[in-house]
């Protein structure tokens, strides 16, 4: 798929790992909706500018996206106002700390919520669009979280693990249509989401975790999923961008 007047919808994309997406899709000709929780916040109005410098459009979207009336919503205003949806990127996410034990039951409903049931009511609007054209391309997220077990996030890992899944089912799904669905799962990427880690967990994360001994940023993530919307061949699939960190043996 060339990127060039296409209409792109991105999720968490005032932020990271989105952010950067939408400026690389943008920069690729497409035009941008992004959705954020704040649409005034300078994270928004810094991801509008980068867009619009590109030479294409930018719509800046608000809400929940854990709410379904919305998620959908948010397919609807993005076709209102460029009169298609092309590609669909979930990017947005939140923490899920906790353990068996420590998870509360309102926290491990919010999870999914936010990470795998946004991902059906999303994908259920765009598809109605995309199966119109016979054309199009989603790509979730996942995380190396989701591909390993990881102490003290339970509710997260399970979710994450969901997303490769539900990427294969909804790839075979929608293959008729000439739509394909692929997944990323990022490793450990340098974002506020990274912001807990202390200097002694980042230096061991570089020194013993990851073979190419660095984090990862927004970009390489943001260059992955680029490649999945362009490659017109692939579908189905699970591309990790983590520098190594879940192949290693030790």
């Amino acid at each position: 798929m060339r990127l060039t007047g296409k209409v792109c919808l991105i999720t968490g994309g005032t932020s990271g790992i989105g952010a950067a997406t939408a400026v690389e899709m943008a920069r690729r000709g497409a035009d941008i909706a992004v959705v954020g929780r704040s649409p005034d916040a300078e994270g928004a109005r810094s991801v509008k500018r980068a867009v619009e410098d590109a030479g294409v459009r930018c719509l800046v979207l608000a809400g929940d996206l854990a709410v379904p009336s919305y998620a959908t919503r948010a397919v609807e205003q993005t076709v209102e106002t460029f009169a298609s949806v092309d590609v669909l990127v979930h990017s947005a996410g939140e923490a899920a700390p906790g353990g068996l034990l420590e998870v509360t039951p309102e926290a491990w409903q919010r999870a999914f919520d936010v990470h795998v049931h946004a991902v059906f009511h999303l994908s259920r609007a765009a598809a109605r669009h995309m199966i119109r054209h016979q054309s199009g391309a989603i790509v979730l997220m996942s995380s190396a979280a989701g591909m390993r077990g990881c102490m003290g996030a339970l509710a997260y890992g399970v979710v994450k693990g969901a997303i490769p899944q539900f990427t294969r089912a909804l790839a075979r799904e929608l293959a008729p249509h000439n739509i394909r669905v692929n997944a990323v799962a990022p490793g450990i990427i340098r974002t506020r989401f990274q912001d807990y880690l202390t200097p002694e967990q980042v230096r061991n994360n570089i020194e013993n975790r990851i073979p190419l001994q660095r984090e990862g940023t927004p970009s390489d993530v943001a260059a992955a999923i680029a490649m999945l919307v362009e490659n017109d061949f692939i579908t189905g699939e699970t591309v990790t961008v983590d520098g190594g960190m879940t192949m290693r043996i030790v």
